[in-house]
């Protein structure tokens, strides 16, 4: 991108401090502001250039040296978001300070500097104020130079009601009562920051006693009323904190960390510097209630908004088009803070599931590399998806377990050290790593990163000693050469024994395995490539599913459901594949098999449903039984969550009449497990009708937790009955549902089997509703649901609508909804006729 493009700043002037002064109206919902910013003039001009947008700037002054000043007039620019200060005579080179006062809105778009709600114990309504940056919404605060690599240090002043909290990035440090009785709080210096990674919230909270992690005071900001929610985050967010610390071995570089529940916030997360801010139910935890996958998102997304404290905040990206590696790097390091914090969870075998997720977006034509060339803020919104959190965070695992853990912390640790308060590229970070360990990173991950997809290796057995390797592209339709270097790592199974054998694949290559019984192509899943195995090598692991490890039998799934969608194997084989893992005692695994037949169940037609339905009570329930369906004392979580998941696929996918009226008992029982609560929620929305709904808008309205409450909301787009279903959609778009929350709701809605088209029919009608009052990042992640409305007509026209509505941003990702729709009507045309066949 060239220096003079419309959407970088000119670098004649750059600040190095700012010295913020906000003043929030909450009853207004408005602000005040001021900016003391000091600057360098490298060139003599007569022009400043930052960045601005949705403010009133009233007035500006440059101070010299001398103290001589001088006014500037303020011309804006609501396209690019500048704000062009032009000075009546040249500005010399040099040190001088930049003096801004300016006026905003407090907005509902949850961006910039914005409004949120909650209604508190006495049922009245609160409102605080709190801010969202990134990517680029500093500029909607105050004006600035909102770009990453113009780090700067900050003084953060707010005034507000007396009664309020005030919390940023440092510590405080001085509170005096104005003569209006307001309160004015003052912070400490922050270190270099980049604009996006500043944060404050003013508003009717409250804040636990600070826990000391080594020094650091760690604590938990909470609307009123929810105090007893915050020891899991607390005990979750010191483990991860110290743990970090070791890990990257320097020392967190602020003066204390606060983590902070928003009642609204358009993201799940956002790694402000020393203020993080959250999702509630992704802070606020009741692990006596939660189920275990609640508990564990909380501890991952602590997790990973931690890490963004070296990876992220201490070393940034020079520029937008990095914002994968600052992601992918903290989702990478998430998986591992979880696995350390709860290893019986066996998180490395859950990220699975991710990158299942990641595989199929990557196996799209409209697929992207990991990096590409970011111009506009519009664009920066795009890279803010699974491509840069889950492929990226697949691809790190990949080379940290090819290059070896040990030798790859070591790489990491020289980075980080080596570019502290610093901006950089990804090269520099495959540079650190070369340096330490003496491999050819850069050759290898430059091909994972610029370019888009993955390989499928071929994997055959021409005799017992050895296997033929082959890579191609893989994709569910077309093919093309793109080639990669593959870091293979195998399993080779020899009796009891276990050997791993590790190869660089770049051509195609025979490896001499000695006499081997069986030969798995991606160990545990390191690596991010399918494989497709010739009947010998087929044959042999599926006789020896219980010498693999969990994530090597979940790869047999997900690369056995991927040649369906593809086309190269047909619905009832993986119907028979299922029959395979009869004995199979992991969740995750078992997650994945239910998860293909569910997808079949979407697509089969009417007359075949009773017959699949059948067939699904026969494949999984025996599983069921096996375990029991109630838990027994000593199981653990995921025990739990195996019973819970095989339950919900039997209640909903199979029809199991005997579960169906359980579950609505136990949806009120307190004394089922939260997993089994959660499964009966599930079932009970799918058969409930509208008496059912009403009593779960009640459970949602009046739940004591965020995750009761997130599990209620997200049950009202599960109902099979018509009336209840109008009642979601109209509550979705009608602003009874926040609108953190409603465009997954409507999403979710999109997806349903029967009226998945009267949800369409919604969307379509509420269109400038929803594309208005809805945060612009949630309209492309709503968009995700309409993948499942492959009815050949009606995806017709769905492809039509979004093709002449584009939205503003996640472009990409919108295409990669619709290619993924197409390739399910095709995937649904074909397999009509056969389970008419097998089932009708």
């Amino acid at each position: 991108m060239t220096a003079d493009s419309p959407h970088r700043l000119p670098r004649t002037v750059t600040p190095s401090h700012y010295a913020l002064r906000l003043e929030p109206d909450l009853s207004a919902a408005t602000f005040v502001g001021s900016a003391v910013i000091d600057v360098e003039i490298l060139d003599d001009t007569d022009l400043i250039v930052v960045n601005a947008a949705e403010l009133e700037i009233d007035g500006v002054e440059l101070e010299n040296d001398d103290g001589t000043r001088a006014s500037a007039v303020v011309e804006l620019d609501a396209e690019t978001e500048r704000a062009t200060f032009v000075f009546p005579e040249l500005l010399a080179a040099g040190h001088a300070i930049v003096h801004v006062s300016f006026r905003g809105v407090l907005n509902d778009k949850l961006r910039g500097f914005y409004r949120s709600t909650f209604t508190d114990e006495s049922g009245a309504e609160r409102v605080l104020a709190t801010t969202q940056f990134e990517s680029t919404s500093a500029r909607r605060s105050f004006p600035c130079w909102d770009e990453p690599d113009l780090k700067a240090t900050f003084d953060v002043t707010l005034v507000a009601d007396a009664d309020l909290l005030a919390v940023s990035c440092m510590g405080e440090t001085g509170r005096r009562i104005l003569d209006d009785g307001r309160a004015e709080t003052t912070f400490a210096t922050t270190p270099l920051l980049s604009t996006y990674l500043l944060a404050w919230v003013v508003g009717p909270l409250e804040v636990t006693a600070p826990v000391d992690v080594d020094g650091i005071p760690l604590r938990v900001v909470h609307p009123p009323g929810k105090a007893h929610l915050t020891g899991f985050a607390l005990d979750a967010g010191a483990f991860a904190l110290r743990w970090l610390t070791e890990y990257f071995d320097i020392v967190y570089p602020g003066d204390k960390i606060d983590l902070l529940a928003i009642p609204d916030f358009a993201f799940g997360a956002m790694e402000n510097f020393g203020c993080v801010t959250f999702r509630e139910r992704l802070l606020l935890v009741d692990p006596d209630v939660a189920t275990q996958p609640e508990q564990e998102r909380a501890v991952d997304v602590i997790a990973h908004e931690l890490a963004h404290m070296w990876f992220g905040d201490l070393v940034t990206m020079r520029w937008w088009n990095g914002v994968w590696l600052k992601e992918a790097f903290a989702t990478f390091m998430e998986t591992s803070t979880t696995d350390a914090y709860r290893p019986e969870w066996l998180k490395w075998v859950t990220f699975g599931h991710d990158r299942a997720a990641a595989f199929d977006v990557d196996a799209l034509t409209t697929t992207r590399a990991i990096e590409f060339e970011v111009g506009s803020p519009a664009e920066a919104e795009g890279m803010y998806d699974i491509l840069t959190y889950e492929k990226g965070a697949s691809v790190v695992r990949m080379l940290e377990q090819y290059l070896g853990a040990g030798r790859f912390r070591t790489g990491i640790r020289h980075y980080l050290t080596k570019h502290s308060y610093g901006n950089t590229e990804n090269t520099d970070l495959w540079d650190a790593l070369e340096e330490t360990t003496g491999e050819p990173v850069r050759r290898i991950m430059d091909n994972w990163i610029f370019q888009g997809g993955h390989p499928v290796i071929s994997l055959s057995r021409p005799d017992a000693s050895t296997v033929s390797l082959s890579q191609r592209r893989f994709l569910y339709r077309g093919t093309d050469e793109t080639r990669w270097p593959v870091p293979v790592t195998m399993t080779v199974g020899r009796g009891a024994a276990r050997e791993t054998v590790r190869v660089l694949l770049e051509d195609d290559t025979t490896v001499d395995v000695g006499d081997a019984d069986w030969v798995v192509g991606n160990r545990q899943g390191d690596g991010f490539y399918r494989v497709a195995y010739d009947d010998t090598a087929y044959t042999a692991l599926l006789g020896a599913l219980a010498d693999l490890h969990p994530l090597e039998r979940y790869g047999l799934v997900d690369d056995g459901w991927a040649s369906v969608v593809a086309g190269d194997r047909e619905a009832t084989w993986f119907c028979d594949l299922v029959g395979s893992f009869a004995a199979e005692d992991d969740v995750s695994v078992w997650q994945r098999l239910t998860g293909g037949l569910g997808a079949i169940h979407h697509v089969a037609p009417d007359e075949a449903l009773p017959g699949f339905s059948r067939r699904v009570r026969e494949l999984v329930g025996p599983a069921l039984e096996r375990i029991g369906r109630s838990g027994a004392a000593d199981d653990s979580a995921r025990r739990h969550e195996l019973r819970a998941s095989l339950i919900r696929t039997l209640g909903t996918v199979g029809a199991d009449g005997t579960l169906v009226e359980w579950a609505v008992g136990a949806v009120d029982d307190p004394d089922v497990h939260p997993s089994l609560a959660a499964a009966a929620t599930t079932i009970a929305a799918d058969h409930g009708d509208l008496a059912t709904f009403e009593r779960f808008v009640q459970r949602w309205r009046s739940a004591p937790t965020p995750q009761e409450e997130n599990r209620f909301l997200f049950s009202l787009g599960l109902f099979g009955d018509p009336a209840a279903f109008d009642r979601a959609l109209t509550m979705a778009t009608d602003g009874t549902v926040r609108t953190q929350d409603a465009p997954y709701l409507l999403g979710r809605m999109l997806g349903h089997r029967e009226l998945g088209e009267v949800a369409w029919r919604h969307v379509v009608a509420h269109w400038d509703t929803i594309t208005t009052a809805f945060p612009d990042n949630s309209i492309p992640r709503m968009l995700e649901g309409i993948r499942s409305l492959s009815a050949p007509d009606l995806a017709a026209e769905v492809d039509a609508f979004v093709e002449s509505h584009p939205v503003s941003s996640g472009a990409l990702t919108v295409a990669q909804h619709r290619e993924k729709l197409a390739i399910n009507v095709e995937l649904r045309r074909r397999e009509t006729p056969r389970l008419i066949a097998a089932f009708g």
